[in-house]
């Protein structure tokens, strides 16, 4: 039998991570990394945050502007408004596009928007993302609009206000025509689908039952207690007993609480490193579900391109190319 190409020893350091959905919601997610290290970890954070395209407005043509604020400040609020993108991945960069000069609307690469209103009454008028209307008429279920509008799309009386983009008072006007285009969070923040993208190493506590069975009641009460957060309980018994290991923040008050007590070597925290915990947050932009398959799918172009330059050994079967026909 050949040796493995990866130890030359016959030993393999092939992995098949795994994957657990704890908690899932429109823009929440939670879930458990498992048989992999740290450098999958990271590279999958990365690419959720700066390498998911997504859809925003790049290019802003202001005709009228009497408002108080000046037409960059305006330009840039309006590219930080996070706009629906489901079509994101199967759109073009308009740097790419043949179809048209990247200078207007484009079924390929690009999406327009008008904004046009004017105040006439006494009143302070909120201009908003309700204001922010697409040149044409879309009512698919991947249209590119502001996240708070998609109840325009399914016919419900929205309650929500919108995100305003400034405001107006009696006799001022705002009329302008923005183009928005993909792009990657790696080049700009307004393209970015997430609000945050962050894992810990799950812990592993081990209590020595032995020194803790030495200690008096208001003792272990004590010891609990200094840990920030609520990671271990103590019974009907009178039994000390982990609570919530994740609630460990790795800040070594415990430690430090067991030896102050003369009981060192109390409790044995390890991160594991094989094992991870993930928290995924989106601006709305994309679902964090369409967030996670789309950053599965861009590493799986990135290992495939690698694949085909001829920079790997043939053969050699990376255990993140695993994970991505896994996922």
């Amino acid at each position: 039998m050949d040796d493995d190409p990866m130890t030359g020893d016959g030993a393999s350091l092939q992995r098949m991570p795994t994957l657990h959905v704890r908690e899932i919601r429109d823009r929440f997610l939670k879930f458990e990394l498992r048989e992999t290290d740290v450098s999958v970890a990271n590279v999958l954070r990365r690419v959720m945050m700066a390498e998911v395209p997504t859809i925003a407005i790049d290019l802003v043509e202001i005709a009228n502007n009497t408002s108080v604020l000046n037409d960059e400040f305006i330009a840039h609020r309006l590219g930080l408004i996070p706009l629906v993108s489901d079509r994101a991945m199967s759109m073009k960069f308009s740097r790419d596009c043949d179809a048209c000069d990247g200078d207007g609307p484009c079924e390929y690469c690009a999406v327009e928007f008008t904004l046009n209103v004017k105040c006439t009454g006494d009143d302070t008028l909120d201009v908003t993302t309700h204001d922010l209307v697409p040149s044409s008429s879309d009512d698919s279920d991947d249209a590119v609009l502001p996240v708070d509008c998609t109840r325009r799309i399914e016919g419900e009386d929205g309650e929500e206000k919108g995100i305003v983009i400034l405001k107006l008072r009696k006799g001022q006007e705002i009329r302008l025509r923005a183009i928005a285009r993909k792009g990657l969070g790696k080049d700009h923040a307004k393209w970015s689908p997430a609000a945050t993208v962050t894992f810990m190493y799950e812990p592993e506590i081990t209590i020595n039952h032995t020194l803790m069975d030495g200690m008096t009641l208001e003792e272990k009460r004590e010891w609990v207690d200094s840990s920030p957060t609520q990671v271990f309980g103590i019974d009907e018994h009178g039994q000390v007993y982990v609570e919530n290991a994740e609630l460990y923040a790795y800040d070594d008050e415990v430690i430090t609480k067991a030896e102050d007590l003369g009981r060192p070597g109390l409790v044995d925290i390890r991160p594991r490193q094989d094992s991870f915990i993930f928290t995924v947050e989106s601006t709305g932009a994309l679902s964090v579900e369409r967030m996670f398959l789309d950053a599965v799918e861009v590493l799986r172009q990135k290992i495939e391109a690698v694949r085909l330059s001829g920079d790997g050994d043939e053969g050699d079967d990376d255990h993140l190319a695993n994970f991505m026909r896994r996922g």
